[in-house]
């Protein structure tokens, strides 16, 4: 009996018609959905359900051009890719947000104040301090370089360092600011 006449016996409510159809496809159903999900278990799962629904909706089914296992394979893959699509979507929403790398914006706002504050007490240090520490520290030049361009010796760079950096401390004390707190990787 071919499969299309076994569908008009079963829209007719023969158990046994469609009994038939299950064993007749069956095997070649679960062998695609495994293909598709590489999982056994799950593979049976649709397949079963893609059957039992044959049965409920058989009053629905209506002869095409189509062959009916055409149409039986592609339900199948369907499903199939609906449930990967699922999976994929569970894990997508299941997976943790990448933390960000960037301050929150009251640490932003504090930060950008620092540096204008900054800014502001290195305008007002001695010019050799701030030609040393700009040099050192915005140009990152070495004790040698900075040494070398300002025409002066090694260990005059460093005490230039030195004396800039507690000036710079202190001025910011007065204000309460906390270079360090605000950029602890610097």
């Amino acid at each position: 009996m071919s499969d299309e006449d076994l569908l008009e016996l079963m829209r007719a409510d023969d158990e046994s018609a469609y009994r038939t159809l299950v064993v007749r496809h069956i095997y070649r159903c679960q062998r695609l959905a495994v293909r598709v999900l590489h999982d056994s278990a799950l593979a049976e799962d649709i397949v079963q359900d893609v059957f039992l629904q044959l049965w409920i909706r058989r009053a629905d089914w209506r002869q095409t051009n189509a062959k009916f296992t055409s149409w039986l394979f592609r339900a199948v893959f369907n499903r199939c890719i609906d449930v990967k699509r699922k999976q994929r979507d569970i894990a997508l929403d299941s997976a943790e947000e990448p933390a960000d790398q960037q301050a929150d914006a009251v640490t932003r706002i504090y930060q950008s104040h620092v540096m204008r504050r900054l800014r502001s007490a290195m305008t007002q240090l001695p010019s050799a301090q701030y030609v040393a520490l700009f040099l050192s520290y915005h140009e990152g030049y070495s004790a040698k370089d900075t040494a070398s361009a300002m025409g002066i010796s090694v260990t005059a760079v460093e005490s230039l360092l030195k004396r800039g950096r507690q000036n710079l401390r202190d001025q910011l004390k007065r204000d309460r600011l906390n270079v360090q707190q605000a950029f602890p990787d610097s």
